[in-house]
């Protein structure tokens, strides 16, 4: 039986990720570019069969870049590519879908597909929508389940200091990220990678592992696994929870401020300004002042006392500035010594 438990706000805040009302078009062999809702209906095995029909839905500024790239690939692999802006969510608490989602739905049924491949969407799919594809709707996620499920896992992994994360594929049901495993791909995280960092790892790596996945489910090669065991949630973040509270350890700031790095970045106030912390570093130092204060300030960083340790921050951001190293900034401006930051 598993045992699901919300990952605590203690030290953590965390990135927000955006939902986007429509979907991103994407081949399985682009993948993620944006790390956006993605969803490829293929006719046809990457690189196996000559011929397939690929899907997708896409909103917001880059579609014209990612249309023109997902095309480029269709052409590659000799893969039709059909570009239709589909919505078939229903809402929570709806009895029914709208006239337009039916209609969306009949025409994926008419398209037959092999499958339904979704990364980064952020809702679940309907049954109706999951018995369509031949072999299964398949999910990337970004994490190695059944731990960090929900929204925010590249984040979350971070902020609690884990030093593994990864890929997971997995077969869709109509659960938050529970159905069953197909393949993984593990790395090790880094002292001070960022979760935009991670991000972009996993985003190339994701792409490999998807074609693998497809591969294998095509060829009867892959045994789909039940998620047991121990197991946590991921929750999406907010700008609320990034604000710094020095109580908490060097390491433990230091890992809040990679996790919420590229989003929505830590923050402390210094004299009533707010101060976004973009880059830090723990050190093996102890102070015996209070929580917060600004123990020195010289171009290699501000060292701040926390509950436990001291940390060194490299690089910040004050309003109507851009981020500057510690010691760019001190050259045209000055932070002083013996400040406790709120």
């Amino acid at each position: 039986m598993e045992e699901q438990k919300e990952i605590s706000e203690t030290g953590t805040k965390g990135i927000g990720a955006k939902r986007e009302n429509e979907g991103v078009l994407k081949t399985v062999a682009d993948f993620v570019s944006t790390f956006v809702v993605t969803i490829v209906v293929i006719i046809a095995i990457l690189l196996v069969i000559l011929a397939a029909i690929v899907v997708a839905y896409i909103s917001g500024s880059e579609k014209r870049a990612l249309i023109n790239d997902i095309k480029d690939i269709c052409e590659q692999h000799e893969i039709t590519y059909e570009n239709e802006d589909l919505s078939f969510i229903k809402d929570e608490g709806e009895d029914d879908y709208s006239d337009e989602d039916k209609e969306t739905i009949e025409y994926l049924k008419e398209l037959k597909p092999d499958f339904i491949i979704v990364v980064a969407y952020g809702q679940i799919l309907t049954k109706e929508v999951l018995d369509i594809p031949t072999y299964g709707c398949i999910n990337l996620h970004a994490s190695l389940l059944p731990m960090y499920r929900g929204a925010a896992p590249l984040n979350w992994v971070i902020v609690n200091g884990e030093k593994k994360s990864g890929n997971t594929t997995m077969l869709m049901d109509v659960g938050l990220d529970t159905g069953d495993m197909l393949l993984k791909d593990e790395i090790d995280i880094t002292e001070d990678m960022t979760a935009g960092e991670l991000h972009d790892i996993l985003m190339d790596r994701g792409a490999n592992l998807l074609v693998d996945t497809i591969d294998g489910l095509q060829k009867g090669t892959i045994t789909p696994i039940k998620q047991e065991g121990e197991t946590c949630y991921a929750k999406m973040l907010n700008k609320e929870i990034a604000k710094i509270d020095w109580n908490y350890s060097s390491r433990e700031v230091h890992n809040l401020i990679r996790g919420l790095n590229p989003w929505p970045i830590a923050h402390t106030s210094y004299q009533g300004q707010t101060m976004k912390i973009y880059e830090s570093s723990y050190l093996n130092e102890d102070s015996n002042k209070e929580a917060g204060t600004v123990l020195s300030v010289d171009k290699t960083g501000m060292k701040i006392s926390c509950g436990n340790g001291i940390l060194l921050v490299k690089k910040v951001q004050f309003p109507n500035g851009k981020p500057l190293t510690i010691e760019q900034y001190i050259n045209g401006n000055s932070i002083e010594e013996g400040i406790k930051l709120i």
